[in-house]
């Protein structure tokens, strides 16, 4: 069973996700009590990839408020992701080609494990937000009246 430690609500609103990778991610020691915590934020963040390695940039996770003086770190700074070799190529060949970016879509805790599930994304434009909001509400009124006359 995983623990969400932070979720990227707009993600999906702002991007449609093409394909889904999970990822290590090499976090200090308070860094992880902190994202047990809750105490992260990756609405702002994106990985990239420098030198043949994956790079989550602009993650925030809170300093651990209970940790020692000797234990400070910059919220922002850039975390290692670790993904198999041939992952990141696969990766690197899509975001070439087709100009793709990676999203961070949910931090979570996988067998204690700190986990990132990456999507390989293409931004959408204000016509297909609008579109996804206008099936949404139809959705939702069909289960509506789904409901109403099942019951």
């Amino acid at each position: 069973m995983a623990k969400t430690a932070a979720r990227n609500k707009s993600a999906y609103y702002n991007f449609s996700i093409i394909k889904k990778f999970e990822a290590g991610i090499c976090l200090k020691g308070c860094e992880v009590k902190s994202l047990r915590g809750g105490q992260a934020d990756i609405k702002q963040s994106f990985a990239k990839i420098i030198e043949g390695e994956i790079f989550l940039l602009n993650a925030h996770i809170a300093p651990y408020d209970k940790a020692s003086g000797s234990e400070t770190y910059d919220p922002l700074r850039p975390r290692k992701l670790l993904l198999n070799r041939n992952e990141i190529r696969q990766i690197e060949k899509k975001i070439q080609t087709k100009g793709l970016t990676l999203v961070p879509i949910e931090i979570y805790f996988k067998r204690g494990k700190a986990k990132v599930s990456i999507g390989l994304a293409e931004g959408k434009t204000k016509t297909d937000k609008r579109q996804a909001i206008k099936k949404r509400i139809t959705e939702r009124e069909m289960d509506r009246e789904k409901k109403r006359y099942t019951n």
